[in-house]
């Protein structure tokens, strides 16, 4: 019997220097060890490289990889949301980090473990997890903080939800595309509130993981993290009675994101008022 037919997304900003051999293994592995229809998508985020020249060479000798550009950045966040709109390819839909961090079998054991599950995503915090190379202990302070405030927010009951190694299942992710509306690093958060909130079931596994040197979270990590907060905080307020109210300070919070460098929320999720 033939494995579900599994469509993976790469976001990639100017990752002309790490993103080949990552292209290759996964390519390779799935060409190898996948009985299933397999897609690999790289998702090009105003790149100003030559990653989209990698991508092609690449793309040329293995025909299960293909590149979707879009010249202006429109953030991590932004990428997958287009990429996700090619939900339609068939049965799974997911994504991981450009730079390699978690190797092409940890997705073929997100496959194996979907079961009865709508979502499955790998954890970095799970007793069982193989961290092959920790984060920084600053990295590690900085995300378990945010953790805290997205749990309070939410009520998630997930270990990690920002680990880049998530598998979900077409339909769902199909019903839930209107209300995807974060486009830098929180978009993890607005996905996994949009998939419970729509009664989707979502299981969290253990997962090998290596972080890897260049991370642009830790070369930017104030902003970063202060962009994620002022994300979370507005996904929190979209899901709220006051949210309509706000309204006038909208021009306000677009000012705050082009201030901090980073990609603004998309305009009226189909939650909005």
């Amino acid at each position: 019997m033939p494995d579900p037919s599994l469509l993976l997304l790469i976001p990639a900003y100017n990752e002309e220097r790490r993103i080949e051999p990552v292209l290759r293994d996964y390519a390779r592995f799935f060409q190898e060890q996948y009985r299933g229809k397999f897609q690999l998508v790289v998702v090009l985020n105003g790149c100003t490289d030559n990653t989209i020249g990698v991508v092609r060479r690449v793309a040329a000798e293995f025909l299960s990889v293909r590149a979707l550009e879009f010249k202006a950045p429109i953030g991590k966040g932004g990428a997958l949301i287009e990429g996700l709109k090619l939900s339609s390819f068939g049965d799974l839909i997911g994504y991981v980090d450009a730079d390699g961090a978690t190797p092409p079998k940890a997705i073929l054991d997100l496959v194996r473990h979907l079961g009865d599950a709508d979502c499955v995503i790998g954890s970095r915090w799970l007793p069982d997890s193989v961290l092959l190379q920790q984060q920084t202990r600053l990295r590690r302070f900085v995300s378990r903080g945010f953790h805290t405030i997205v749990e309070l927010f939410f009520w998630l009951h997930l270990k990690d939800t920002q680990c880049p190694c998530k598998l979900m299942r077409c339909e769902a992710v199909e019903k839930i595309h209107s209300t995807l509306c974060i486009a830098d690093l929180a978009f993890d958060v607005n996905l996994l509130v949009s998939l419970k909130r729509a009664g989707f079931r979502i299981v969290e596994v253990p997962i090998e993981w290596s972080d890897k040197v260049g991370s642009k979270v830790t070369a930017n990590l104030f902003r970063s993290s202060l962009t994620m907060f002022l994300s979370v905080l507005r996904i929190r307020l979209i899901y709220s009675p006051f949210y309509k109210w706000l309204k006038p300070l909208r021009p306000l919070e677009g000012w705050i994101y082009r201030k901090l460098g980073q990609p603004r929320p998309l305009s009226r999720p189909k939650n909005e008022a």
